[in-house]
């Protein structure tokens, strides 16, 4: 299996002024595709530094898959880097060139000196057609054998150039026959530890295919991924261990690979003729834009009210005075009253409602920040659910977010 490394170019990327979005994008390209990801890394554009990285990766990997620095300014200079590192002078290339040449032409811009610098590539490299852009991609070869595959750093071009004839050219070069599938199952309310602990022995017995639990915003995925010629090949190796885990995890598992949450939520609703309304205040409105966020949520998401004030609870909810003046906003009585006060005065038949204490500020001995109360209800009960969250005011909201969606599907969806 041919081995390869990464390499993102760009100081803004150390400065943390632009997410790199590439590199996770070809790693993926690549395992797909049977080449191994042995590193991926983040260099500032500086030639010495550039070159110091790929040498240094080739000599661990069969290849290095460069991203950005090949624009036409001064400080765009992975192309030289990458002669350096494998002893080779830059060509003009004639046809890069023209493409360029062409391309100014057809948008009536005037083509400066510095436009032809891009057509300048290392010695005896294959040109990687950019349909998209000034800037062409190659593939430079070390005397070993070895190769540097250099792309644009923006993501619509270096994503045509990698699918388009990176890849084909990596599959036919090392015969790769095999592909990798994955399937991707996607858990709420049980944690990391104990789905480890119901599909431990799978992981010990299982080589093809291989299982991974990834834990990230308060919720939990199962990655089952297999080698296989093709991907209906690699679904039939799949689909007996699936089957086991989701008998292992029954009632956990709310959707697979794309599935969102929110959106399997809409299209139970949909199907089941609900409609929703939700009362909000510690999240501030994200259980509401995460449901909106999914097309077709017209069809059953009737609307929301972030009542962050006691004022608008009692006003617009209608909340008790005396349930706010006993109890407190943060507590079951009260998420309880906001959870029946929207699905009355909105006319659902079911409501999602949240308060709590994202902090920094706001908490006490008895209700600490991070305390967090929700609530589901129909028409014949309201369930409640408490939480103690750990993290900024950002995770806070997050996480009681998605644990608001969870207890709707666990309520009226888990089986």
């Amino acid at each position: 299996m041919p081995k390869c490394e990464i390499i993102a170019v760009g100081t803004e990327l150390l400065l943390g002024q632009l997410t790199d979005t590439n590199t996770p994008r070809i790693a993926q390209a690549l395992a797909t595709n049977g080449v191994d990801v042995y590193g991926t890394h983040e260099v500032g554009d500086n030639r010495d530094r550039i070159a110091a990285a790929i040498a240094a990766a080739l000599e661990r990997a069969d290849g290095v898959i460069t991203c950005g620095g090949l624009g036409p300014t001064i400080d765009d200079m992975t192309k030289e880097a990458i002669c350096d590192a494998l002893g080779l002078d830059v060509e003009l290339n004639e046809d890069v060139l023209h493409a360029i040449e062409r391309i100014f032409s057809r948008t009536g811009r005037q083509m400066r000196e510095n436009n032809r610098k891009q057509a300048l590539l290392p010695h005896g490299a294959m040109v990687l057609p950019n349909p998209n852009g000034t800037a062409a991609g190659f593939i430079a070869f070390a005397a070993g054998g070895k190769f540097v595959a250099a792309m644009p750093g923006v993501p619509h071009e270096m994503s045509a150039m990698l699918d388009g004839h990176l890849i084909p050219w990596l599959r036919e070069r090392f015969s790769l026959k095999s592909r990798i599938t994955t399937r991707i199952l996607h858990t709420i309310g049980i944690a990391e530890s104990e789905i480890d602990h119901r599909i431990a022995d799978l992981f010990a017995s299982q080589e093809n295919p291989k299982i991974a639990v990834l834990a990230h915003d308060f919720r939990c995925d199962v990655k089952l991924m297999a080698k296989a010629e093709d991907q209906a090949a690699g679904r039939a190796l799949i689909a007996p261990l699936e089957k086991t885990i989701a008998s292992r995890l029954n009632g956990y598992i709310f959707g697979a690979d794309d599935e969102t949450l929110e959106g399997v939520l809409i299209k139970r609703l949909v199907r089941d003729d609900k409609t929703l309304a939700v009362a909000e205040s510690c999240t501030g409105g994200r259980v509401s834009a995460r449901l909106t966020s999914v097309a077709g949520a017209s069809q059953t998401f009737l609307g929301g009210v972030v009542s962050y004030d006691n004022v608008v609870k009692v006003d617009a909810l209608g909340v008790p005075e005396e349930l706010l003046a006993q109890f407190g906003a943060v507590s079951g009585e009260v998420v309880t009253a906001m959870a029946q006060g929207v699905r009355k005065r909105l006319g659902a038949d079911v409501a999602i409602a949240t308060t709590g204490i994202a902090g920094p500020d706001g908490g006490t001995p008895e209700k600490p920040v991070g305390l967090v109360w929700l609530a589901v209800a129909d028409p014949e009960r309201v369930e409640t659910l408490q939480l103690h969250l750990h993290g900024s005011r950002e995770i806070v909201q997050v996480r009681a977010t998605v644990a608001a969606l969870g207890l709707l599907w666990k309520i009226f969806y888990a089986r």
